[in-house]
């Protein structure tokens, strides 16, 4: 059994992956920001955290995590003419900087453990380059070089990994696929003709977390039906 913290467990990839370890015996300890999204049945500990905010307060964790897992993100597509620089601030905000303080905050717990993961999240826009994509692609970028660098930094005693998805079907994505035509556009731009579950997504996370991983450091992970790499 092991303690796994998920920032944004109330929704999404969050969800699906924090029901999954639960259901696998795994104490986990889940945070949302402003809603609950779902039930707090089964957490160790479903708490209010706003990533953002001057001190958040993690006092609510065991003194040994196992595993941590960044969830929170943001999709703003817009033409590069109409982005503002203070745009951008706001992504890497709560993309990479949330992220940040979070592992910062955490390093003590997981240090404190023999075999402790980190898992984040990027998208495939990063490798691709896909338009209107300027803000998610700049500050996942971000995201990608930090699972790197921290990699390098932390190992041998903590793993860090990053998964890059394709659109998926989640809260975040909900104007892009909030018609059964944009559903079906989106799924036919990707080779294996679908758009991601949330579930596709959590048990790739949950494998990134476990000891089967454990070769496993420094790799950002594609996830996105064959978009990056297969042109059919």
């Amino acid at each position: 059994m092991a303690n796994i913290l998920i920032i944004g467990a109330s929704s999404g990839i969050g969800a699906s992956l924090a029901k999954q370890l639960i259901e696998e015996g795994h104490q986990v300890f889940g945070t949302f920001n402003k809603t609950t999204g779902t039930s707090a049945d089964g957490f160790a500990k479903f708490q209010s955290l706003n990533v953002l905010d001057e001190n958040p307060d993690f006092s609510f964790l065991p003194d040994v995590l196992d595993g941590l897992v960044y969830c929170p993100g943001a999709v703003n597509l817009k033409p590069f003419a109409r982005v503002k620089p203070e745009d951008f601030v706001s992504d890497f905000q709560i993309q990479l900087v949330g992220a940040v303080k979070v592992i910062q905050a955490c390093l003590p717990m997981l240090k404190n453990s023999n075999h402790s993961s980190i898992v984040l999240f990027s998208t495939v826009a990063m490798q691709m380059g896909l338009n209107f994509h300027s803000l998610v692609a700049s500050s996942k970028g971000a995201v990608e070089g930090l699972t790197r660098a921290l990699a390098a930094e932390f190992a041998p005693k903590i793993r860090v990994n990053c998964i890059a998805p394709s659109i998926t079907d989640t809260p975040l994505a909900g104007t892009l696929l909030n018609t059964d035509e944009k559903k079906e556009a989106n799924a036919q731009r990707h080779p294996l003709k679908k758009i991601g579950k949330p579930e596709d997504l959590a048990n790739l996370a949950a494998f990134l977390l476990s000891e089967k991983s454990s070769w496993i450091t420094g790799q950002v992970i594609h996830a996105d039906g064959g978009m990056s790499s297969v042109k059919i």
